[in-house]
């Protein structure tokens, strides 16, 4: 297992490499080119200053996240053969700087979504919320205004003003599209970009649905084992893998995380993993608490135990934290604070250390 860290890169990220560098156990950064558009293939030189960066902070970069699917690959328009050539272009040259899982995610139009990014805890601190009701009631316009005052400072992966201008559109596109037609248009992608991770040796790890919910009636795919077994089985390639993220999964109430790392990490399927937890406040809604087990509704140790007995030994990062010690939208973006993630990670390799001996 090897502890990363989460940052958005040069201008994007109030975090500098030197704190990452100074958290105990963390060797490496996941990253990416945030200002790229999907479907554009990455700069050669953009790939190698980012790297040429992290390195000489005395960091690694091993992940990518995220390298973002065109939305005419996810609907099967004409145009995805040009958009899968540019995916295929910027694999080549993120193999060259070595390069080896990328991370993507299938969503189709929204990324992720919450009800406040700020959410007020008991304990002084703030953490990002999903409430359902609010959700159901709210339209994709009115949550990203929402978003663009609420984070002040960073725009939101997914929810750039720009394209939320083109929203509607976007969700009609989507209006009368079957789960067999989306399940297709994937199995088309991983056809096409799967022969090129096997010789270039970059896993590809997709992302659950952050949250495994219904919104704005878009479909909802990767949500459940079954969808995670369906969505492998597009493409029998080792390198067509996961992400395991416990809290997208595990705001499922219900969802067995253990058991599915188990089962995904014995078939060598899990390249990549996502360790946060979350206190559920009824069956659907759920705020994300500190990493440590008693704080939210998610076994960290039964997560990290699983994750050993299948003897994992890809990349894992602490994934959202709250903001705390008065870290402000100046200091971290939304989840992605300095300080509760670097307590997590320590709180993941102290389980891991405990678990080894």
């Amino acid at each position: 297992m090897k502890m990363t860290f989460r940052w958005f890169g040069e201008g994007q990220d109030p975090i500098s490499l030197k704190n990452i560098r100074q958290i105990p156990g963390v060797t490496g950064v996941v990253s990416s080119l945030l200002d790229i558009p999907a479907g554009e293939a990455w700069p050669e030189e953009r790939i190698k200053s980012m790297k040429d960066t992290i390195t000489d902070a005395g960091l690694d970069i091993h992940v990518i996240e995220s390298v973002n699917i065109h939305e005419d690959i996810k609907l099967g328009a004409p145009s995805r053969d040009e958009k899968i050539t540019n995916y295929i272009l910027t694999m080549e040259r993120l193999s060259k700087y070595g390069i080896k899982c990328i991370c993507y995610n299938m969503m189709p139009v929204i990324d992720w979504a919450r009800s406040h990014l700020y959410y007020d805890l008991p304990d002084g601190s703030n953490t990002m919320r999903y409430e359902a009701n609010f959700i159901n009631n709210i339209s994709p316009e009115a949550l990203a205004e929402r978003y663009a005052k609420e984070s002040e400072t960073y725009e939101m992966p997914g929810w750039e003003p720009e394209r939320m201008k083109k929203i509607n559109e976007a969700l009609r596109a989507y209006e009368g599209m079957t789960t067999e037609t989306f399940y297709t248009n994937m199995k088309y992608f991983l056809d096409a970009i799967i022969p090129h991770a096997e010789k270039l040796d970059i896993k590809m790890a997709v992302h659950p649905d952050d949250p495994p919910l219904p919104i704005f009636g878009l479909p909802k795919l990767i949500i459940s084992r079954e969808n995670i077994c369906r969505y492998l089985a597009l493409n029998p390639s080792q390198y067509n893998g996961l992400t395991l993220c416990t809290g997208s999964l595990g705001a499922k109430k219900g969802a067995d995380i253990p058991a599915m790392i188990r089962e995904f990490g014995a078939e060598g399927r899990i390249h990549f993993a996502h360790v946060r937890n979350l206190k559920f406040e009824n069956d659907t809604d759920f705020y994300e608490s500190a990493h440590l087990s008693s704080m939210g509704s998610l076994n960290m140790y039964d997560i990290m135990k699983a994750f050993y007995d299948v003897k994992f030994d890809g990349w894992i990062r602490p994934d959202h934290g709250r903001m705390i010690w008065d870290e402000t939208t100046q200091k971290g973006r939304p989840g992605y604070g300095l300080y509760d993630r670097a307590i997590g990670a320590n709180y993941l390799l102290g389980l891991w250390e405990a678990i080894k001996a």
